[in-house]
């Protein structure tokens, strides 16, 4: 702390404001003389403050998570579904999708659009009915009636009322006024709507709907096959259906004079209400014959819809119903379209669908031209039109969850051609026989909003696939989809000892590195393997390099490479270039000498060792492969960095670090943590324990600065219900934490286990968690190339590589890099011994570096070049290098730069090349750091940090003083953990269930846009006319016109409902207040315009209506003269 007060002492301020901070001089912070800048140079002025944060969800992108319900608007064209966690999407046109979620968390039972009023009505499993506004950007609850004594289990709202039937569990049917959200005083009883010599309860109610010849007349289906049509006016039953099967679905004809039921057997009756004693008809569809003459035993038919159409036979679309003997068989869609039946197999268990039809109104012919079906993880619609019902293209990103994400990158402002050349690579990848009509759910606005910059989303998969998602303006779209597995021969498992490690998910991608600007992309595996890619518009011909590092040793275990020339392993630190080490070449183990050692050196996966004819876009160049050493499987890769314009690749995991040159593809670097210190080791080691590793995976430890084990104070979860930072990294990083742990068996992590693994961070912590022997590993936890000072006597940057290790120690290795063209080819790099080495609280996690004004400085790249285009000999190409100051140059001399290091525990900047420490802060004592990041927020940076208890912040940046602090997560579990990351633009990302990722930004100038970067859900449509159903029967029939509710059911008619039944809960405002309410950019004008087209349309319709009246009355007043004419002189006998 000594030195930290005189780094503060000898600080300048040269601005009253305190934003501005200067730099201690050189010989209090150092204690010699260095080429350290004057305080004038580095004299920063922060403009940052708390005012610009502000955090907020933005959008959620991805198949909403276990769906439970699906609602339709036909007039607003918009869909709406469901979750079991209480949440709502809301879709429309692509760009208009819209998260909504229920603070209670219960499970969405039914959805109800109130058609083209922009609300829906939403009923949950805790028995609640709520009331949304749509017509707002950001839906909000306006109303909500929790029922007491009662369970809601159908829902039911007829077209263009403000009246809802709700059926209970206990088989009664309430009315709700829609607009106050109170209950009516009519109740339709159970034992009413029954006759009263029935000795058992109908059971719950199952289906509610409204006769289509006549709005009076409701029809009741009861669970146990029970149907009664009750007279609303009369307050009778007008009939009782018992059928002995129970019921799951009914639909009407169009005509209201037949009705459809599916039931638990497998079959589908149709009632015609002129004879309710029997069905007309019962049909098995999926049902046959058997021998003995009985029908096959068929699977519950879950629902049906009965739709009539203008030019052709009726359909009759059904889910479920096939046989039970035919196990296997996928779950099943029907569409029986007159005697031909279509059975559409579908991926995954159906949820709900619904039928599109081309009217609102129940009562004409439905004209269905569309099916949505929602499944379990899926979401499609069946073209009907067409007689192969094909299938439309799905415009939104629903399959994110096609194989379990297993990691994310987030790259904002890139460069602009990127996403361009990646979506015309992917798109000759798209699947074909989609449907050509256009996505019929097109409700809703969205326009490009003006602050969209390029961004893009990276997500790494299990089963080894990268997809890049086009993720600017808010929106989610599909770029290109890469398979790292392509690279590798399909593993066999009777491959020997390789075969213990395979699990069902080799392949999975643990981590990604991708440099936008060069697009060398780099996938960390599994399996304890690195693939780098380049980019290429052209395809190619190519052998893929494959290398074996071996960084499996213990330090005592080091023995010299005399037996090898070519073994890699542990050179020494200032060694050149290694030839390159086929993947087939197994050198001697260092750990044995011995032949044993040879045999045991396999390979988690077998490299393709041929020729291979590679398409345009990403092409595999170099695989690096750890090996199985001594029948110990190897550690994962736990960081990685790439830099393209020094062409080296640097890797580490709990055991050291190596350093690759991929353009000469030989490895440079291959040293354990403790021999990377030489004599500069901080910490005063114990004896190693001489017991071997036997376990499948190690990994991260850490030990405070006073050298004692953390893990007794860290057993008290941060985070309610967990058990360590230990055992949260365990799951995080797949790793357990201690080398000579023989208690922990260690399985490979198994991505598809969701429920029980990814969401909690608590594993079972072995029994030498507080063991005496602190036999730790170190890992490297992460690793940065840059232009840097690798020791405090350094006049000049010299290319760096900064290493972090799990004990918050920074090592500064500088590099000595060719700058010829064709000197770099050939000559060697050498990477000299360690430089700096500075000290932290917890495990290392990120680097960030700002010059002397405090701007972000970029690490050196090389700007893309095609190695696969046609050679023109006008133009060589030769590698254009941006940022890289080689030591030849003199302008940056003496300017020096501020290091940003983030711990799990802290964050300090230090001021190179004087290594003095500037500024410290301790982020969180209680919890820790998951991920950190130096990020650009309205024209400055900062630090971004989220915590394992949930909670995110960001601290200036160079004074470390903290801007936000926002406990955003209640409770983080792994998935989001294993997911969070930041981005420049004040944005950030997480996965928030294993089908969905959550965007989120803690800028306030994005919030403050986010209105108008958000789609507009409701627009104003003129409903569609009822068909003309002719002067006479408009005018004298038809009593379902006549048909008042509010005389029926208001409070004059039907008294209060009993307040104990249910309670109203007020939300922001009423429908009425909601109407009225401006709903953006459409706002009033237009909904006054379309007030005044519908009063005008009624005037007119009301003055034709009036002339036809008098044109019939003349008629008549003629025809009735001209009889009286023609009668006048008969006598009363000629009649």
């Amino acid at each position: 702390m000594k030195k930290f007060r005189k780094v503060l002492d000898g600080l300048t301020t040269s601005s009253p404001g305190g934003g501005t901070m200067g730099s201690p001089s050189c010989g209090s912070a150092a204690g010699t003389p260095t080429t350290a800048p004057t305080p004038k140079e580095i004299d920063v002025q922060e403009t940052l403050v708390s005012e610009n944060f502000q955090l907020c969800k933005t959008v959620r992108h991805g198949f909403p998570y276990q769906p439970t319900a699906l609602a339709f608007d036909p007039v607003q064209k918009i869909l709406a579904i469901g979750s079991r966690s209480g949440g709502v999407r809301i879709l429309g046109r692509p760009g208009v999708d819209c998260f909504c979620q229920h603070e209670s968390g219960a499970a969405v039972l039914q959805l109800q659009f109130l058609i083209n009023e922009g609300a829906l009505v939403t009923a949950c499993a805790d028995d609640t009915l709520h009331l949304w506004n749509l017509r707002q950007r950001r839906p909000a609850i306006l109303h909500s009636l929790k029922f007491n004594r009662e369970r809601i289990t159908f829902c039911h709202l007829p077209f263009q009322s403000k009246w809802l039937y709700v059926g209970t569990e206990r088989g009664n049917t309430h009315i709700v006024n829609i607009e106050s959200f109170i209950l009516s005083g009519y109740v339709i009883m159970w034992n009413k709507a029954i006759e009263l010599s029935t000795k058992t309860h109908p059971g719950p109610v199952v289906h509610l709907s409204d006769s289509p010849k006549d709005e009076g007349k409701l029809l009741v289906g009861f669970e146990s096959g029970t149907i009664v049509q009750w007279d609303l006016r009369a307050k009778k039953a007008d009939f009782r259906i018992y059928y002995d099967e129970a019921i799951h679905s009914v639909s009407w004809h169009h005509e209201g004079k037949q009705f459809m039921c599916s039931h638990s057997d497998g079959s589908l009756t149709l009632w015609n209400l002129r004879n309710t004693s029997k069905p007309v008809q019962v049909t098995f569809p999926h049902g046959k014959i058997q021998k003995d003459g009985r029908k096959e035993s068929c699977k519950p038919i879950l629902k049906v819809d009965y739709k009539t159409s203008r030019n052709s036979e009726p359909f009759v679309i059904f889910s479920g119903g096939l046989s039970y003997d035919k196990a296997g068989r996928r779950p099943t869609l029907t569409i029986m379209h007159g005697k031909a039946i279509t059975v559409l197999e579908m991926d995954y268990p159906i949820v709900e669908f619904m039928t599109l039809c081309e009217t609102p109104y129940n009562n004409e012919v439905q004209d269905p031209f569309a099916v949505v079906v929602l499944l379990e993880k899926d979401l499609i619609v069946v073209d009907l039109t067409q007689s192969n019902f094909p299938v439309f293209e799905n415009p939104y990103p629903m399959d994110i969850h096609e194989s379990p994400v297993t990691c994310t990158a987030y790259f904002a402002d890139c460069p602009p051609d990127i996403i361009p050349v990646l979506y015309s690579i992917g798109a000759k990848h798209k699947k074909t026989g989609y449907s050509q009509k256009e996505w019929p759910v097109s409700g809703g606005m969205w326009t490009l909003g003006s602050h969209t910059y390029p961004e893009i989303i990276i997500t790494g998969h299990a089963d080894g696939s990268i997809k890049f998602w086009d993720a600017s303006a808010i929106t989610l779209q599909m770029l290109y989809k890469l398979k790292t597995s392509k690279v590798f021969e399909k593993p066999k498992p009777s491959e020997g000892r390789a075969a213990e490690l395979v699990d069902e998910d080799p392949f999975a991608v643990q981590m990604v590195s991708w440099c936008p600007q060069s697009r060398i992309f780099c996938v960390v595996g599994i399996s304890a393997h690195i693939i780098l890619y380049r980019f290429s518009k052209y395809d190619a011909n190519t052998q893929i390099v494959s290398l074996e590092v071996r960084l499996q040793c213990e330090s005592e275990d080091v023995i010299s490479p005399s037996e090898n020339e070519n073994n890699p392993c542990f050179s020494e630190p200032h060694s050149g270039s290694h030839s390159p080490q086929p993947h087939h070449q197994h050198p001697a183990s260092p750990g044995g000498g011995t032949p044993e050692g040879v045999k045991d050196s396999a390979l988690c996966l077998k490299v393709k060792d041929r020729v291979v004819r590679v398409p345009p876009g990403y092409q595999a160049e170099l695989v690096i492969q750890l090996p199985w050493m001594d029948g110990e499987p190897p550690q994962q890769i736990s960081s990685l960095d790439i830099n393209s314009a020094y062409g080296l690749l640097a890797f580490g995991n709990c055991n050291g670090l190596a350093v690759v040159d991929y353009l000469q593809k030989t490895i440079l670097l291959c040293m354990s943590t403790l021999d990377l210190y030489g004599a500069a080791d901080p910490y005063q080691r114990l004896t190693r324990s001489p017991r071997r590793n036997r376990q499948s995976t190690s990994g991260l430890t850490e030990l405070s600065d006073n050298q004692q084990s953390v893990d007794m104070e860290r057993s008290k979860s941060p985070t309610s219900g967990y058990a360590s930072r230990r055992a949260m990294l365990q799951q995080l990083h797949g790793v357990t934490m201690y080398s000579h742990d023989e208690h922990h068996t260690a399985t490979p992590y198994c991505w598809s286990d969701r429920e029980s693994r990814e969401n909690s961070f608590s594993r079972s912590r072995s029994s030498s968690v507080s063991s005496i022997d602190r036999d730790t590993k170190e890992a490297i936890t992460t690793l940065q190339f840059g232009e840097s000072y690798g020791r405090k006597s350094d006049a000049l940057p010299t290319p760096c590589l900064w290493v972090g290790t799990s004990l918050g120690v920074i090592l500064v290795i500088p590099m000595s890099i060719p700058t010829d063209q064709d000197e770099r080819m050939e000559e060697p790099v050498t990477i000299g011994p360690s430089g700096a080495v500075l000290m932290l609280k917890g495990s290392v996690l990120r680097f960030g570096f700002l010059d002397c004004m405090g701007a972000l400085i970029q690490s050196p790249y090389e700007v893309w070049r095609d190695l696969n285009a046609p050679e023109d000999p006008d133009r060589p190409r030769k590698r254009k290098l941006v940022h890289y100051s080689p030591s030849s140059s003199q302008d940056t001399c003496g300017e020096g730069h501020l290091a940003i290091v983030c711990s799990e525990r802290q964050a300090k900047v230090f001021l190179m090349p004087s290594q003095s420490c500037l500024f410290v802060h301790n982020i969180t004592e209680s919890s820790f750091v998951l991920r950190a990041d130096v990020v650009s927020v309205c024209n400055s940076v900062c630090l971004a940090c989220f915590c394992a208890n949930g909670h995110v912040m960001t601290l200036s940046l160079p004074s470390l003083r903290p801007l936000m602090d926002v406990s955003y997560l209640p409770l983080t579990d792994m998935r989001i953990a294993r997911t969070f990351c930041f981005t420049n633009g004040g944005q950030a990302l997480y996965l928030s269930s294993p089908t969905e990722i959550q965007r989120i930004t803690y800028s306030q100038e994005m919030y403050d846009n986010l209105q108008e970067m958000l789609g507009e859900l409701f627009t104003p449509i003129e409903t569609p006319e009822a068909q003309n159903r002719g002067f006479l029967k408009g005018f004298f029939g038809g009593n379902a016109h006549t048909f008042d509710r509010e005389e029926l059911f208001g409070e004059a008619a039907a008294g209060k409902a009993s307040r104990s039944l249910a309670q109203h809960i007020p939300g922001q405002a009423g429908v009425e207040g909601m109407k009225v309410a401006a709903s953006g950019a459409v706002g009033e004008l237009a909904r006054a315009r379309i007030a005044l087209d519908e009063r005008g349309q009624r005037l007119g319709e009301l003055e034709e209506r009036t002339a036809l009246m008098m044109t019939s009355a003349e008629t008549f007043s003629k025809h009735a003269h001209e009889l009286m004419l023609k009668c006048k002189d008969k006598k009363w006998y000629q009649f």
